[in-house]
């Protein structure tokens, strides 16, 4: 249909139809987030419980704490106290009650005020803002204030982010435009590609937003960017193949309709592949327990659904109806005895390529993969696990008021385990917690409104996100539940952190063989082979390993080494689904090349004439990832590095060495068991591609 001569117009009404109706749904989408997934745990992890446990028996626990810090590192005044306690008046009426008392320092230089914040998120906001305001009013000279505690960083969070969805998508969409039109040098064709992928971003959003508002699919900010990237960055890969393909078929034929109708039969196999890969390696993303690594999938699989259905309906379409004339300066004419010369051509660094890989196939993969080794010891340079004071890209209020906290209050002061336990035995679980090595201090339970629950605060003596700790929650939780009775749980933010990195040891497990076995078995299906599979997962894997190495240099450099927990895994799947897309381009062309011309041939001729497209949607794709980094927080800058630099040594070294060079070693054995690799196959022709004259 998008090359029939009156059915490409049926596709373009179509499509403008689908846009009217997508459009407004497509504006809503920050309508139906839910950023309370970015930071939560399983519902059967035990912080998880121990949150829900004081929610229904403690009502004051729902509310976000806001924590006031006032320091003088001379001394706290009479002026300083005054002003403390005049804020402490003010701050009753957000708080529903009184604020208790504050609480002083040990060294006499810091005071603190903690209360909830009662209301719904836009109350809270408009609260918060008055409370800073207060803060800052009428405080005496030299006397540092500052917001923290869950209700500063929540609106930290909101202020980092205003706005940012417009700018991620006006800094992906000018990468783009920039990229395509150094790629296509004509002042025209640059604006199909991108205004078709725009539209695929549109119908992708509009989707979501009704999943997420009838079927109950969970959407954060995170996937929303990464829906906005994956759309622009795969979409114009696509476009990018079918483009190359399109121009490629219209020197051999005259009608522009017959061109495209060949190029769309011959580039759908891999497009389609490519699109499958992504969206069923997202979809994997569904066996994970971590919500904010669940809730990605589905959303990025709508995305590569919608990008891969525009991309293959409304581009052709609109190519065919606007014709050759898209191409000026470089319009591609029709002379099919001119196609060897033209291989020669317009192919020509990449013939070149092609020959230095054919010459000494051995020498090129072994010093290849001997470059991506050398690049992964890079990976003793990161570390797993960020303290929340070092996730944003820039100093906030809440972050600087934390580590005020720290420099007058015990480490565990600052975030105190919480145990919330039957009241009955409550004697006995403080007991046994003042009996546990790292407990500095336990508290007097504090009964629940019913009397059936109570609450205990018990002092780390380690920092909270320390691995000291940590295992000191192990072990308190032990001693806790070893109460009879008690049904004690413990959370806070250590017993958070203990949590969060045995979900996500967990969803590495199960996910990334996952990943594997589905990428495997697509590939085994499009190549009818099985040693050409092995041999392509093998490379992503290496390249990811190096990607992770060469991306521990960068971000040691920029001083951000520290990962997030679900950075591995989310650019593990990427990178392996994203980078096998290249490698995907590459065989399909290559096995379709070695029935006509043999194995050698094939391979090397595939090279040349995929070499450049391919090149450039690898440069697309790590500059639409990049855009990421114009996100205030440092995993979103982490996620850009680690998939940008992954991509481009899929494209460069993976796609354009690595993988040819092992299949010019090993031989038409590459396509085992299928017939290709019989010695009694015979190409249908074989002329010499890699010796075709040089351009005149």
């Amino acid at each position: 249909m998008p090359s029939g001569r009156r059915s490409k117009y049926m596709m373009l009404v179509f499509w403008l139809v689908l846009v009217a109706a997508a459009g407004p749904l497509a504006i809503k989408l920050t309508e139906v987030q839910d950023n309370d997934s970015l930071g939560a745990l399983p519902a059967t992890a035990e912080a998880s419980r121990a949150v829900q446990r004081a929610e229904e028996a403690f009502p004051d626990s729902q509310k976000p704490l806001a924590v006031a810090v006032y320091v003088r590192e001379s001394g706290l005044t009479d002026a300083d106290r005054a002003k403390v306690d005049g804020d402490r008046t003010a701050f009753a009426r957000y708080a529903d009650g009184q604020v208790p008392p504050p609480v002083a320092s040990e060294d006499g230089q810091a005071l603190l005020l903690s209360f909830p914040i009662a209301g719904d998120a836009d109350q809270r906001a408009d609260a918060v803002a008055d409370v800073k305001e207060q803060l800052s009013r009428d405080a005496p000279a030299s006397l540092r204030t500052a917001l923290t505690g869950p209700a500063g960083g929540e609106d930290d969070v909101f202020d980092a982010f205003a706005g940012m969805d417009s700018t991620l998508l006006l800094a992906t969409a000018a990468a783009v435009a920039l990229l395509l039109l150094v790629t296509y040098r004509s002042p025209v064709l640059w604006l199909i590609p991108l205004i078709t992928v725009a539209v695929a971003n549109q119908l992708a959003s509009a989707v979501v937003y009704l999943l997420a508002r009838h079927a109950g699919l969970a959407v954060d900010f995170q996937s929303q960017s990464i829906l906005t990237v994956l759309v622009f960055g795969v979409g114009v890969d696509y476009a990018l193949l079918l483009i190359a393909r399109y121009r490629e078929e219209l020197r051999r034929h005259a009608d522009r309709h017959a061109a495209m109708a060949v190029a769309l039969r011959r580039s759908i196999g891999a497009i389609a592949a490519s699109a499958a890969t992504v969206a069923i390696g997202l979809l994997c993303l569904l066996a994970a327990q971590l919500p904010s690594t669940r809730g990605l999938g589905p959303v990025g699989a709508v995305g590569i659904a919608a990008a891969f259905l525009a991309m293959t309906t409304l581009l052709p379409a609109v190519l065919v109806i606007f014709g050759r004339w898209l191409f000026w300066p470089f319009v591609p004419r029709y002379a099919p005895d001119a196609i060897g010369l033209d291989v020669a051509a317009e192919h020509g660094v990449w013939r070149r390529i092609a020959g230095f890989v054919g010459r000494r196939p051995r020498a090129v993969w072994l010093g290849t993969a001997a470059a991506l080794v050398v690049l992964s010891f890079g990976i003793g340079n990161l570390s797993i696990g960020m303290p929340h004071d070092e996730s944003f890209t820039k100093e906030v209020g809440s972050v600087t008021g934390q580590r005020m906290i720290e420099a007058h209050y015990p480490r565990g002061a600052v975030a105190p385990a919480e145990i919330l336990a039957a009241a009955g035995p409550a004697d006995q679980v403080v007991a046994a917690a003042r009996t546990v090595p790292g407990v500095a201090e336990v508290g007097e339970p504090e009964p629940s409104p019913d009397g059936r629950w109570v609450r205990i605060a018990a002092v780390l003596a380690h920092t909270p996100d320390s691995d000291a700790a940590l295992d000191t929650v192990n072990r308190l939780r032990a001693a806790v539940h070893a109460v009879p009775s008690a049904q004690a749980l413990v959370g806070g933010d250590s017993a958070y952190l203990l949590d969060e990195e045995r979900t996500v040891g967990r969803d590495n497990r199960v996910v990334v063989p996952l990943v594997l076995a589905v990428v495997f078995i697509i590939l085994v299906l499009l190549l009818r082979s099985l040693v050409a599979p092995l041999l392509l997962l093998a490379s992503v894997v290496l390249s990811y390993a190096a990607a992770m190495g060469a991306a521990g240099l960068i971000l040691d450099a920029m001083g951000y080494p520290k990962l997030f927990v679900g950075i591995p895994l989310q650019t593990f799947l990427f990178l392996v689904a994203l980078g096998v897309d290249y490698t995907i381009f590459l065989a399909t062309r290559a096995r379709e090349e070695t029935a006509r011309l043999g194995h050698r041939q094939g391979v090397l001729h595939a090279l040349t004439v995929t070499g450049g497209v391919i090149t450039s949607a690898g440069v697309v794709l790590a500059a639409t990832f990049g855009a990421l980094s114009v996100l205030p927080l440092v995993p979103s800058v982490q996620s850009a590095v680690i998939i940008g630099v992954g991509v481009l040594l899929d494209t460069f070294l993976v796609r354009s060495l690595l993988v040819p060079a092992l299949a010019l070693h090993i031989g038409p054995r590459t396509w085992w068991p299928s017939a290709l690799a019989r010695p009694t196959f015979r190409p249908v022709a074989a002329p010499p591609i890699e010796r075709a004259p040089a351009a005149s």
